[in-house]
């Protein structure tokens, strides 16, 4: 064994520890209860075994390296010594977590029950109509995964069930549908599964005028399938096997081995990755290779799969661009001389640059994230001061307005809109207070229907009783940073408000202000919720993005910090009370707030955490490592392996109290392998001063994304809870 368990201290939480809190409560310090390690059995210790890295004449010290076991070693029928000490280690913390968690099981159940009596179990989405069939996505009572189906010509007619997840998953512990795509001629439909939660998919295909399956079978995809407009030639990407990289395009011909595919494209740059798809005209196949900083895209006739693949604009570094068609004109969203992005147009028979003639110009206060074409309209989706618009542009320019969103904070966006001779545009709207809607607007007259509002079950939910605010904080540096907060009303600014502050904060994603039903269960029992628009996102912007990542990365975690003390200096909590949570680069975000400011939170969750950032960025192996260099660094260059060394939270561990963690993994993570998480607590545990609760959840059955089943999602989600509202006394 590669570990050990010292001498239990026997030592039982008791159930007056707790004290219970009604919604319109806020709870005191003095009712907080206290928690410490020395209340638990002790935790696992692991072994130290010496590992140097050498580099830049350092020696770089890792002890737990022992810890990270080959997919092969995963997925070996008998285990090795290494792989038996590894899982024996794993399933040491998850015991620990279920004793310190163990109290709160009744709660965790009855959280579960409540975040599920608001779900209407047996939902159904909006149906769209694509090429003469209504498609939409049900599920039953009771049932974890979604039954896919459409009928053809009216939802008057009868129903076809494409795919029914939930037979398809019987006997799985983790079964995910990837992609799924139709023949132009609604014959054939090809879907994909993962039955592991690595990301690797099975790409299968099934007749859906007889319901049998073919007997093709394509493994090791990314999920996806594009057909040729001929029915029976497909076109799909394969990962790398060892780094997983989406590197390849294939053709495949129905009926053929899938072994004789050809290649048609392949990504030679490991710091590239491509795919394919298609136009909205169904006029022609698109291949786009893509890194952090530059884009390249090819087409081809989807009439003739057997043709010649063409470059729209060659590669260049800092060059990002997407591509639409409409009539004899590429509509192509590039950076070029445009740091937020600008749409231009070029003919199909001269694409290059040279031949780019501006559409919408580029403007310094609003970013454009992308365009949908309609045979009369431009519909333009925007973000101006970190709020989503939709812009809806009459290409006569007869009309161009705005569609106007009554919240302070939300997110809105532009739904499926396959049909390009129409007038309506279905787009989607949530607010911090206002559940997922559905709407249908006329382009024309700009009437709009409602086509569907979650529906929040229980009899207890009324947007009225809560309040949502947006604020903007001033930083260290003078940077004024958004953040978006929702409350039951009637909280008072008394610093005593638990208070959960989220964020992610990397890759330009931007984290918009949306509803969550099972926030509810929070914002019910005295809970703040807020999230962090913090440098390293895009929600202010392209520059936004570059201010929060490579050399500037550090912004992203002091912002979060100074959001953090904004809230307690705002009168909306304490230390005591504040709390944070992030995921994967978000995990990241947790591990370097703690080391930088570690006596601000009370606790923390880092779910599924990159954490150990520099021996991840040297192994190219690694999936994702190659593709991120410009987003991190490459360690191998000096200046990015010293800035990064200032913030890789595995390294700056350091011999100080920390907040109570909660840290979860999966043991099949493919985007951040759960040796890091676990190489982490292992070394917080061993250089820690405090004494505070660190407990570590690794689901032995599931990767980066947690459960497949819905319901088994939402008990991962009633653990987290339970373990805030715990360490805040809240028992019920």
């Amino acid at each position: 064994m590669m570990y050990k368990i010292p001498v239990a201290i026997a030592c039982s939480l008791a159930i007056g520890l707790f004290s219970c809190t009604s919604p319109e409560s806020n709870m005191t310090s003095s009712e907080q209860p206290e928690f410490n390690e020395s209340q638990f059995s002790a935790p696992p210790v692991a072994e130290k075994k010496e590992h140097i890295t050498k580099i830049h004449e350092l020696e770089l010290k890792d002890d737990y390296f022992w810890m990270r076991l080959s997919d092969e070693q995963k997925e070996a029928k008998e285990p090795d010594e290494q792989t038996a000490s590894v899982v024996d280690y794993l399933n040491a913390e998850n015991d620990y977590k279920s004793e310190v968690l163990k109290s709160t099981e009744a709660f965790q159940e009855s959280l579960f029950e409540e975040i599920k009596g608001r779900i209407k179990q047996d939902d159904q989405s909006v149906p769209l109509l694509d090429n003469g069939f209504w498609y939409y996505t049900r599920y039953e009572e009771g049932q974890e995964y979604p039954i896919h189906c459409r009928k053809e010509g009216s939802m008057d007619a009868e129903e076809q069930v494409m795919l029914n997840v939930n037979e398809m998953a019987e006997g799985f512990s983790y079964y995910s549908v990837g992609g799924r795509s139709v023949s132009s001629d609604n014959n054939l439909l090809a879907f994909s599964v993962d039955t592991v939660s690595r990301r690797e998919y099975t790409l299968q295909f099934k007749d859906l005028t007889t319901g049998e399956i073919l007997a093709d079978r394509i493994p090791e995809t990314t999920g996806g399938a594009t057909w040729a407009n001929d029915n029976r030639t497909v076109f799909y990407s394969k990962k790398d096997p060892v780094t997983l990289r989406s590197y390849r395009i294939y053709k495949h011909v129905l009926g053929t081995d899938a072994d004789q595919d050809v290649v048609v494209f392949e990504e030679k740059d490991e710091t590239f990755s491509c795919g394919i798809g298609k136009t909205k005209s169904e006029a022609f196949l698109m291949i786009g290779s893509y890194s952090t900083v530059s884009s390249e895209w090819r087409y081809l006739d989807a009439n003739n799969p057997e043709g010649d693949w063409q470059i729209i604009q060659s590669r260049e570094r800092d060059l990002e661009y997407s591509c639409s068609h409409y009539g004899d004109h590429f509509y192509i969203t590039t950076n070029r001389n445009a740091k937020n992005f600008k749409l231009v147009r070029t003919p199909i028979n001269a694409t290059g640059y040279d031949n780019w003639e501006d559409v919408l110009p580029h403007r310094d206060a609003t970013l454009l994230e992308g365009v949908d074409i309609f045979q009369d309209y431009l519909v333009v989706s925007e973000r101006t001061d970190g709020l989503n618009q939709i812009r809806i542009k009459r290409w006569d320019d007869a009309a161009d307005y705005y569609i106007d969103f009554p919240d302070p904070a939300y997110s809105a966006y532009v739904g499926a809109n396959p049909d390009f001779d129409t007038k309506r545009l279905r787009y989607g709207y949530n607010s911090m207070t206002t559940p997922s809607s559905v709407f249908e607007t006329n382009m024309d007259t700009k009437e709009t229907e409602t086509l569907k509002q979650q529906e929040v079950l229980g009899g207890q939910f009324d947007s009225n009783n809560y309040q949502s605010e947006r604020v903007m904080i001033e930083a260290r540096d003078g940077t004024k940073v958004p953040v978006s907060i929702v409350y039951r009303k009637g909280m008072e600014k008394n610093g005593q408000n638990p208070f959960l502050l989220y964020a992610y904060g990397s890759y330009g994603y931007s984290m918009d202000a949306g509803f969550s039903s099972t926030r509810l269960s929070l914002l019910d029992r005295g809970f703040v919720y807020a999230i962090a628009h913090i440098r390293g996102g895009q929600d202010l912007g392209r520059e936004w993005y570059e201010d929060g990542k490579m050399f500037n990365k550090m912004n992203t975690f002091t912002d979060f910090v100074d959001c953090g003390q904004a809230m307690c200096d705002l009168g909306f909590t304490s230390p005591d009370h504040l709390y944070a949570m992030g995921g994967s680069a978000g995990g990241l975000l947790m591990g370097a707030v703690i080391n930088l400011a570690p006596s601000l939170f009370n606790g923390i969750i880092a779910a599924v955490p990159f954490v150990d950032v520099i021996n991840t960025m040297l192994d190219e192996s690694i999936p994702l490592t190659t593709g991120e260099f410009d987003e991190w660094g490459n360690p191998k260059n000096k200046d990015s392996f010293d800035y990064m060394m200032s913030y890789s939270p595995y390294d700056n561990v350091a011999a100080q109290d920390y907040p109570h963690m909660l840290v979860t993994t999966g043991y099949w993570d493919s985007q951040v392998q759960y040796w890091e998480p676990a190489k982490w607590v292992a070394k917080l545990r061993d250089t820690k001063t405090d004494d505070n609760l660190l407990i570590m959840d690794c689901n032995m059955e599931t990767g980066h994304g947690g459960a497949s089943g819905r319901f088994k999602r939402l008990r991962e989600t009633a653990m987290e809870y339970a373990f805030f509202m715990m360490l805040e006394g809240i028992r019920e």
